[in-house]
């Protein structure tokens, strides 16, 4: 099917669009580190069911040891490391300027692309990425700018702070951006290597590859940091479970299967990019299910996004 690869990754967007509802809100009751290792547990045993309902197989044991060795290191690389620097960034700086960072993973697994894949992009193509992420910074600048005029500065706080607090405040938005920077990499790096993995392999099959790093790499990471007792704390949260099974059915389950897809149909920089505009989509929800605000501008930065993912359907 021409377009399959675009449309996967418009298809992949709209999930982690579901995906992020879910896990902010079950993040917030359990933890994000929680949340993380139970929604691969659940999506890896939602993959075995499928593998087996169409594949006749429970693991992916067809898989040539080339695709399970790309395929588990994207897992590990994008799965763990990934979202382990940027969920940090968002403890240390907060959401907005870490999705603002974050917003580079297109330009960057265009880059990654390129180095070690040799793909490369036409004119138009780069137009195309070139206005997506303009409209999703631009986007995530204005909700930025609106919340900071709703809340304005703390009581009591002048204008101009003092020179110690100010340095302090520059240490940690600089420490903050180093760690989106560092989860941008690592979801740039695991998208090439999925590329380069899957091949003409089954997408669901190698994402029950990646799950299965991605389980493995978290599992380490509890054991260190001991906190399995954190997880089992989550189960027995009955709306924080439904949150996390909705989200790892339309996240790793669903969403990155289609990402696979995407990958094998268009180069790694087309895909990230349309799955990027997240952050657009997500404004439809959060208006009619939070009743949030949108603004003018808010609404135009979005066309632009939208106007940037078009021009790879031409």
């Amino acid at each position: 099917m021409e377009k399959l690869g675009e449309l996967a990754a418009l298809g992949t967007a709209l999930c982690w669009t579901v995906t992020a509802l879910s896990f902010e809100s079950a993040g917030k009751r359990v933890g994000s580190l929680t949340v993380n290792v139970i929604r691969l547990w659940i999506a890896f045993l939602l993959l075995t069911a499928y593998s087996l309902i169409t594949r006749g197989m429970l693991f992916p044991t067809d898989a040539s040891p080339q695709t399970w060795l790309w395929l588990s290191l994207s897992g590990f690389v994008g799965f763990v490391l990934g979202d382990l620097f940027l969920f940090q960034a968002f403890v240390v700086v907060g959401a907005r300027i870490s999705m603002l960072v974050y917003s580079s993973v297109p330009p960057l697994t265009a880059l990654f692309g390129w180095m070690i894949m040799g793909e490369t992009l036409g004119g138009r193509q780069i137009a195309g990425m070139t206005l997506t992420v303009t409209g999703i910074v631009a986007v995530i600048l204005e909700r930025r700018r609106g919340e900071h005029q709703a809340v304005g500065p703390p009581v009591g706080v002048s204008a101009v702070a003092d020179t110690p607090a100010r340095k302090s405040e520059s240490g940690r938005r600089l420490r903050g951006a180093l760690l989106a920077t560092a989860g941008a990499v690592g979801q740039s790096l695991g998208l090439v290597l999925s590329r380069y993995g899957i091949g003409s392999y089954d997408a669901f099959a190698g994402t029950q590859i990646r799950s299965i790093a991605g389980i493995a790499g978290f599992t380490l990471l509890f054991f260190v940091m001991r906190r399995w007792h954190k997880v089992g704390e989550a189960l027995k949260n009955a709306q924080a479970m439904r949150r996390i099974s909705l989200g790892a059915f339309f996240g790793p389950f669903l969403g990155v299967s289609l990402g696979l897809i995407s990958l094998q149909h268009t180069t790694a920089g087309i895909s990230s990019t349309i799955v990027a505009i997240v952050p657009v989509l997500i404004i439809v929800p959060s208006v009619l299910l939070f009743h949030e605000k949108v603004r003018s501008r808010e609404v135009a930065a979005s066309l632009i996004a939208v106007g940037g993912v078009a021009l790879f359907f031409l």
